[in-house]
């Protein structure tokens, strides 16, 4: 079974294209070293019926969007060593100094697939 690692994070709306930027260069780092996917999400249907809503989960601001982001690999043994691979990358020099969000806010974990159809 596959293992992802999820992330779900405010950006300031002002910020979208800056984080495009970001996303497109980690896309083309993970997926270089062997990642199988590399998705970006930005909030469409935020309002649910039910629920905790994504925007009060990621403490979402006003002016500010969520996105629900996840990479995923063969196994988490594969993830391990993909993120060692892309951490050691030169290109992880071309980083921002700041990024287009507040990282404290943003929730990250992996997690094992568990029902895969």
């Amino acid at each position: 079974m596959a293992y992802v690692d999820g992330f779900v994070l405010a950006v300031p709306r002002k910020s979208l294209e800056q984080y495009r930027k970001l996303a497109h260069m980690g896309a083309r780092l993970w997926k270089k070293h062997g990642a199988l996917q590399f998705r970006e999400c930005v909030g469409d249907d935020l309002k649910p019926a039910f629920g905790l809503s994504f925007p009060k989960l990621a403490k979402a601001k006003a002016g500010e969007t969520v996105f629900f982001s996840f990479i995923v690999f063969k196994s988490r043994a594969h993830r391990d060593k993909v993120n060692a691979a892309v951490m050691k990358d030169p290109a992880m020099q071309g980083m921002p100094p700041t990024m287009p969000f507040d990282v404290k806010s943003m929730a990250y974990g992996g997690f094992k697939v568990f029902v895969e159809a």
